[in-house]
């Protein structure tokens, strides 16, 4: 199942060491580590990105993930993280195209607190003691989170909403008196041009998915080359998984897209 992982240790050195252990999980076929960032918070509560591993495609989730984190967690200490949500939006869209609500980041800031690391991690997993058992020998407190399907169910009501919206706009169009004509038409022309951008973003976003999807295949590949037949079975119920998901989620932007396209062309 594919996961994101936040442990957060005391100190910098211990973070490393948790790292460590969770690659050599990969290696045996455990786990399979697709990115991983470490963050250090210093005695005065500025967060440092120490380490990044895996920049492309891959790590798309993860980079979601550490900037939201930096953005919510790098104000003053202390200050509630949802007195400053009003303002942060776009970290708060970055969160959901990571898989991950507001409130993993409320718990995992909790325990990352001033002078303690983090280690973020992207990574599938069967159960959780193989993680669980070395991370906690270096005294981790593990969060970890099934990736949702945030943005793609976003784009897919937003384009239905869209869509009926028009629909409805048109049927006025067309019994409105000539007062009203021009009024209405203007409606029409900002639910358009919110159709056209929400197409948009479902293109966008299936692309993304789409490279983050094969992205992750050739790295599996890659863990499966030596493997035993213990480890590669696991491997390949994770790239069936991962091909999975990328086709549940693309059925949703490419309904949303659809939709859009035909409100367009009516």
């Amino acid at each position: 199942m594919n996961k994101m992982l936040v442990a957060v240790f005391d100190t910098e050195a211990t973070a490393f060491e948790g790292l460590s252990a969770l690659r050599d999980l990969h290696k045996d076929g455990e786990i399979s580590l697709y990115a991983t960032t470490v963050l250090v918070k210093d005695k005065d509560g500025k967060i440092a990105v120490k380490r990044v591993d895996e920049q492309g495609p891959a790590g798309t989730a993860v980079g979601f993930l550490t900037g939201g984190l930096i953005g919510l967690l790098g104000g003053p200490v202390g200050l509630p993280i949802g007195a400053a949500i009003g303002g942060l939006t776009g970290l708060l869209f970055d969160l959901d195209r990571s898989g991950i609500s507001v409130t993993f980041v409320e718990e995992v800031s909790k325990a990352l607190v001033p002078g303690k690391a983090a280690v973020i991690a992207d990574m599938d997993e069967n159960w959780t003691t193989p993680a669980d058992t070395r991370l906690h020998k270096y005294g981790a407190v593990v969060f970890r989170r099934l990736r949702s399907e945030v943005v793609e169910d976003q784009v897919n009501r937003e384009a239905a909403a869209f869509q009926a919206d028009l629909k409805r706009l048109d049927e006025e169009l067309k019994q409105a008196s000539a007062e009203h004509k021009a009024a209405i038409q203007k409606d029409i022309d900002a639910v358009r041009k919110q159709l056209s951008a929400t197409q948009d973003q479902a293109k966008a976003r299936l692309d993304e998915a789409k490279a983050e999807m094969e992205a992750k295949l050739k790295a599996l590949q890659d863990q499966a080359k030596g493997a035993n037949a213990w480890a590669r079975a696991r491997i390949d119920r994770r790239i069936a998984d991962a091909k999975a998901d990328f086709a549940v989620r693309s059925k949703k932007l490419n309904q949303a897209w659809s939709l859009t396209k035909e409100a367009l062309a009516a």
